[in-house]
């Protein structure tokens, strides 16, 4: 299929949503125009307030706002598809709060489903679709180092909950929820490829951290999943130091994260599953990283009191944990093959945000908002 370069219009679903802001504010910063869909009014109010303030003008024409109250609803995007020339649905629940899988299930799947079949319908234009997936959709339990690719699905998440319903853990609700709609986006495309004007791209992050532009109001607990974690874990000492070092994951800048989004339409060659991820990481380096951009400077951005109690063990400056002779140090953390996001978007590694400058940024994000 063709790229969708600018001032082609392009659709984003949640447009209003904490990644979903970023890939609105990349796209119109490279000349897009868009069409985002929000569940009230007052959502859009605030894009465009937003996006005023920022600079952008010409809004009423650059940037188009439509209300879906519920994506679950079948032909929820018939008329936000007609005109578009790339979808980037982003619209989709990301809590571990669920007791109901369905609860995330439904709009997960169904919500997925939908907008690929208004598209087939009636999104004549629509050249390429990409869909926000999650590398919890790719993860699965292993107890030696392993590095996952593109070609990983988290079946266990999906058995489990099978097995355990609601009784199950919050976050596997939500990685099934993600592998289940991933799997269906691929089957729906599989199945009605010949019939097709779009092909499909799923980008797959892990934890996504970075500066909220989205509306939150004053309450920490609006903002999503993952900054959650981090700011609780930083500043809240919502983790044991055994958990600080042995603990981890990857993550991913959200800004880099919008890029990702916006060469996925751009070009040619990124098609399928794409895992963007920066690097891999133990919750001791954000916090240690946290402390030194913080009170580096003069005056500093935070004092060290504000932070979690800092383990006297551990080397700040270098992010290493001090090796103990009786007690042997193992990390668990999780490693994400990223070459084919390198080789389809030229995401090299030197050109991500480092972990640096995303603490930076949030810290001083946070610090703004009074939390």
């Amino acid at each position: 299929m063709p790229s969708v370069q600018p001032p082609s219009k392009v659709l984003v679903t949640g447009a209003n949503g904490y990644i979903a802001m970023w890939v609105v504010r990349t796209l119109l910063e490279n000349g897009y125009f868009v069409r985002g869909t929000v569940r009230s009014t007052s959502k859009g109010d605030y894009m465009r307030k937003y996006f005023t303030e920022l600079g952008f003008t010409d809004l009423e024409d650059k940037l188009e706002i439509v209300v879906v109250k519920n994506i679950e609803t079948p032909g929820a995007f018939d008329d936000a598809v007609k005109g578009v020339h790339a979808i980037e649905h982003m619209a989709s629940p990301y809590h571990y709060g669920a007791e109901d899988p369905k609860e995330l299930f439904g709009p997960a799947i169904s919500g997925t489903v939908s907008i690929l079949q208004s598209a087939q319908k009636y999104g004549s234009s629509v050249k390429r679709i990409v869909i926000t997936t999650s590398t919890a959709a790719m993860v699965r339990p292993t107890d030696l180092p392993i590095t996952f690719t593109e070609n990983d699905w988290n079946e266990d998440a999906i058995k489990q909950v099978e097995i355990h319903g609601v009784q199950a853990p919050g976050y596997l609700k939500y990685f099934a929820s993600k592998t289940l709609a991933e799997k269906a986006a691929f089957e729906f495309y599989k199945k009605n490829k010949e019939y097709l004007s779009w092909d499909l791209v799923t980008i797959a992050p892990p934890y996504v951290f970075g500066p909220i532009i989205n509306e939150v109001g004053n309450k920490i607990t609006n903002i999503n999943t993952s900054l959650i974690e981090w700011y609780e874990t930083i500043f809240e000492s919502s983790k044991s130091k055994e958990a600080l070092k042995d603990v981890g994951n990857a993550w991913v800048d959200v800004r880099d994260l919008a890029r990702a989004h916006v060469r996925a339409i751009q070009r040619e060659e990124a098609i399928g599953r794409v895992i963007v991820s920066a690097n891999s990481f133990k919750w001791h380096d954000w916090l240690s990283t946290a402390i030194r951009v913080s009170t580096s400077t003069n005056p500093p951005i935070l004092p060290l009191s504000a932070f979690t109690e800092p383990d006297p063990t551990y080397n700040h400056n270098h992010t290493t944990p001090s090796e103990s002779p009786t007690k042997p140090h193992h990390i668990h953390i999780i490693n994400f093959d990223t070459s084919k996001a390198e080789k389809v978007l030229g995401m090299k590694k030197d050109e991500y945000i480092t972990m640096e400058d995303c603490a930076r940024d949030m810290i001083i994000d946070f610090k703004n908002r009074g939390w």
